[in-house]
């Protein structure tokens, strides 16, 4: 960001809210004193989602406007470092802000972690594969006393499965000259938050999905790592290797662990959506900017039309302001039966008049009255 860029009014901000891809990724702000990490080694800029942004965005020619305040909102926990804590009603477009985002400024595929009831903090951090591992370790020292006895290596599966039960996964391994032992890493995978804490250059875009449908403990177990972010994976960190390549949430995506710690070099874009089910700890709010999102204007729900089908069909200004008139009149509607019932009325021969009436009425109905 240049000087003369900074003494403008709106210089400090990097995020427009157009979803359009840049030609050069743009430089983002530095983080403040008390946001900065040295994670190492330094990983691979990620790959790219071009289809998910294409199904959650549109093609980008034409996109929907965020108002001035959120806007403004996205760039101060850009600037800041912290996680963006978005609440509204179902079907607003909370998670789309995510892809928004990382398409605006290139920052590659959006790690999803949609979050249920039996969520647990770990299961967004790693999962170690301990029966795989087991088993793999049975099979290997199988292997060897086929070899020792003059044999190929063959074990049947339940003598296999015996000995993957009684098999320590955490003992150290020793490597046979014709045959090497299981590696470690192989059966760790790193979550979509413990993907995002990756030393990358460049922040990754974390979306955790619906957290207030999650138990009442992991929104309190997330502050540490929020805070510090970064975490230990205590398997590696007994391991006798200094240090493990394991799976990451990316497609075919590795990396290389040191002494079993995860830590970033640049904080994550966290954005984190409710549906308003409940309050959260005021510990973990302090941690987080607030942004409510609402219903968009008709303005801004005809670009978004437009952004998703390419085009405006005939009728969608109708149709749009049918779906305003029931939103404001205290309906609980989603953006998806809008774009749903403008699809409808593009179908060769379908009349959204007389009995195509009812399918439309269908299509946008009220979601809280349960059919």
């Amino acid at each position: 960001m240049n000087a003369q860029e900074q003494a403008s009014p709106n210089g400090w901000r990097v995020f427009h809210g157009t979803g359009r891809p840049p030609v050069v990724p743009p430089a983002l702000p530095a983080a403040p004193p008390w946001r900065l990490f040295r994670g190492e080694p330094s990983q691979p800029a990620p790959p790219d989602d071009p289809q998910a942004a294409l199904r959650r965005l549109g093609d980008g020619q034409v996109t929907a406007q965020l108002g001035t305040d959120e806007i403004d909102v996205v760039n101060a926990a850009l600037l800041l470092r912290r996680p963006l804590l978005i609440t509204g009603p179902p079907g607003v477009g909370k998670s789309t802000l995510a892809y928004l985002i990382s398409r605006e400024l290139g920052l590659g595929r959006v790690l999803e972690w949609s979050i249920v009831s039996r969520t647990t903090l770990r299961d967004g951090l790693y999962v170690h594969d301990a029966m795989g591992r087991a088993q793999a370790i049975a099979a290997w020292q199988a292997g060897l006393r086929g070899t020792e006895a003059g044999e190929p290596g063959r074990t049947e599966p339940a003598a296999a499965q015996a000995l993957a039960e009684t098999a320590d996964v955490n003992a150290p391994l020793s490597a046979s000259p014709g045959q090497l032992p299981p590696v470690l890493g192989d059966f760790i995978t790193l979550g979509p938050l413990g993907t995002a804490l990756l030393p990358y250059d460049r922040p990754r875009v974390l979306l955790v999905d619906e957290l207030d449908k999650s138990d009442i403990d992991l929104p309190n177990d997330l502050l540490h790592v929020l805070e510090n972010g970064s975490y230990d994976v205590p398997e590696l960190v007994r391991d006798a290797a200094d240090s493990a390549r394991v799976h990451t949430s990316d497609p075919g995506g590795q990396a290389l662990l040191r002494g079993g710690r995860v830590e970033c070099r640049e904080f994550p874009i966290v954005v984190i959506t409710s549906n308003g089910e409940r309050e959260f700890p005021a510990a973990f709010r302090r941690r987080c900017l607030p942004l409510e999102m609402r219903t968009p204007s008709r303005r801004q729900l005809l670009a978004l039309v437009e952004g998703h089908l390419g085009a405006r069909p005939q009728g969608t200004e109708d149709l749009v302001d049918l779906f305003v008139q029931r939103v404001q009149a205290g309906g609980t509607h989603s953006l998806d039966q809008l774009l749903n019932a403008v699809q409808m009325t593009t179908a060769g021969g379908f009349q959204a008049d007389g009995d195509g009436r009812k399918l439309v009425e269908m299509l946008l109905r009220d979601l809280a009255k349960g059919r």
